[in-house]
């Protein structure tokens, strides 16, 4: 269960503050809703989530010692790449889907390195890798910086540190 004030990751929202915990009546019965509202939302979205979900959506930020891993692990590289581009944008999807931020990490890793040797080959990116790269990129350094205390910059800064000055 989780609190008032609490940052969480919803889905494909991102990281979202707990601004509310009510009962709501649906089809006859009350039910716990969290109020979710994303906190890089210009439009100020809310969100209505059950908060008994058995397949829940939300998730709880990383610990401070996984996220000095996951910077680490751009040191590494990141997954197999997939040529087949439908296969590949399916495969990865579904890894982002697990939640799994470190194989998130693989994944921002791999399309990051691929992105930078295309660039450097006057060569244009996929399309579709480019906006998985953009959605998971913004959420996962959004999260390591707010579990660092840092910003997304010195997290971006750092990650470009360990990809191509790794040790």
């Amino acid at each position: 269960m989780h609190d008032i004030g609490d940052l969480i990751i919803y889905s494909g929202h991102g990281i979202c503050r707990v601004d509310d915990i009510c009962d709501k009546e649906l089809n006859g019965s009350v039910k716990k809703y969290y109020v979710l509202r994303p906190i890089e939302d210009d439009h100020q979205l809310t969100i209505n989530t059950p908060a008994d979900q058995s397949k829940s959506k939300i998730q709880n930020l990383i610990k401070k010692n996984e996220a000095e891993d996951i910077l680490q692990s751009f040191q590494s590289d990141g997954i197999n790449w997939i040529e087949n581009s439908h296969s590949r944008i399916r495969e990865y999807t579904n890894i982002v889907n697990t939640g799994n931020r470190m194989e998130i990490a693989k994944i921002t890793n791999t399309l990051m390195r691929k992105k930078d040797a295309l660039d450097a080959e006057g060569r244009k990116f996929f399309e579709q890798d480019s906006k998985l790269l953009a959605s998971i990129q913004n959420i996962l350094f959004k999260e390591l910086s707010i579990v660092l205390d840092t910003t997304t910059e010195d997290i971006q800064q750092q990650v470009n540190q360990n990809l191509y000055h790794a040790v």
